[in-house]
């Protein structure tokens, strides 16, 4: 786990500092820390005037490509198992995981997160057992964990109704006086380039600037809203749409997990000192299919998805640990039998988990039950029963 501070002086063995890397060959401008070579930059400035920098000893450096490999793994393994028929349906987050273990190491203990159904790697970060989502997705339970113990909301399948359950939450954490000082509370709110284009996620931006609330929004821009593409969603860019609601927007290198890692523990901090909302607007790619269902072949060409490999957010931080001497060809072994490990784990696991018997639909609709659900259980029980000992 990282626990860096982003606004600490940064160590040796680095380039010279610079500003947000401009605008080349066509490539937006965008807060980098890491380059897709595995180049450290020591800082870079948001369109704001913030400086990002990421601090870290080399056992959190090696940490961060840990998480990587290993929400990568467990990822490539829930997709495997959908196509071999053990999940209903899965969603990938192939080539996000920068985007997502950044985010989510810079989340403080007390943060509250609000996922959309493919934050597997905050979900990871925050400490939640990887077998959890696949319970939902096999269609076993509802998910599993317990959102206020982990300070992760349960995952949610409507597109971008999320961002208005943080905003409700964010306002009622600011009520409630938990923000102004260092250990206050701030939320985050993921959601997708496509959600922008939802009323949801508008009218949770105005509700969130009015009120001021705690709330970081975090768009993982992955270039697709399953099949449409950026240019037919926006014609600026997304980060740049906060400013029209009253609070500061930010684009970060999503493939990079330092500046995801930077610019996600300044936002959050300022949003529990007080300071209101922010957009971070994660420029990266989705190297899959939207979800199993979909054949994103249908849609983009090959030489584009190529030209995004070779900015894999795994690649680059193992050529920065190989460069500046952090880690070896023993370590980089290791960490690969960890996830080979650990997804056989996780396949073990998901196929000995039980059917649940049809009933049992009935047993958490109402922490206390009710008269009409008791009949409701009563009449499928009866119905159930009538196919006892028959031939259908």
């Amino acid at each position: 786990m990282a626990k860096g501070d982003p606004g600490v002086t940064t160590r040796g063995r680095r380039a010279a500092p610079r500003s947000t890397r401009a605008a080349t060959a066509g490539e937006p401008e965008l807060v980098q820390l890491l380059t897709p070579e595995g180049e450290r930059i020591e800082s870079a400035t948001g369109p704001d005037g913030t400086e990002y920098r990421a601090d870290f000893t080399d056992e959190e450096y090696r940490g961060l490509y840990r998480d990587l490999v290993l929400v990568r793994k467990l990822d490539a393994e829930a997709t495997a198992l959908q196509r071999q028929g053990e999940l209903g349906l899965w969603a990938s987050l192939l080539g996000q995981e920068a985007a997502q273990v950044g985010s989510g190491r810079a989340l403080r203990t007390q943060d509250m997160a609000f996922p959309t159904y493919r934050e597997h790697g905050v979900l990871y970060c925050r400490g939640i057992d990887p077998i959890m989502p696949l319970g939902l997705f096999r269609g076993v339970d509802q998910g599993g964990w317990d959102p206020n113990e982990f300070k992760f909301n349960m995952y949610t399948i409507v597109i971008g109704a999320q961002t208005l359950h943080a905003t409700g939450y964010a306002m009622g954490v600011h009520m409630d006086g938990k923000t102004g000082s260092d250990d206050g509370e701030a939320v985050i709110a993921y959601f997708g380039d496509g959600a922008t284009s939802q009323g949801d996620v508008n009218e949770a931006f105005v509700w969130a600037s009015v009120f001021n609330s705690p709330l970081v929004f975090f768009c993982q821009n992955n270039q697709y809203a399953i099949s449409e593409p950026l240019e037919r969603q926006t014609r600026v860019p997304l980060y740049q749409r906060a400013g029209g609601f009253g609070f500061p927007g930010v684009r970060v290198d999503g493939n990079d997990v330092l500046a995801s890692y930077a610019v996600t523990r300044h936002a959050m901090d300022n949003a529990r000192l007080g300071q209101g909302p922010s957009l971070i607007e994660a420029y990266t790619y989705r190297m899959g299919a939207h979800t199993t269902s979909d054949d994103p072949t249908r849609y983009r060409i090959a030489s584009e998805v190529e030209a995004w490999k070779a900015k894999d957010p795994i690649a680059r931080m193992k050529a920065f640990l190989t460069k500046q001497q952090i880690a070896d060809a023993d370590f980089f072994a290791a960490v690969d039998e960890q996830a080979r490990t650990e997804s056989v784990h996780l396949r073990e696991r998901v196929l000995e988990m039980p059917n649940p018997e049809p009933v049992t639909m009935f047993d958490h609709v109402y922490p206390n039950g009710s008269p009409e659900l008791d009949e409701q259980r009563a009449q499928f029980s009866k119905y159930m029963e009538s196919f006892e000992g028959s031939a259908h």
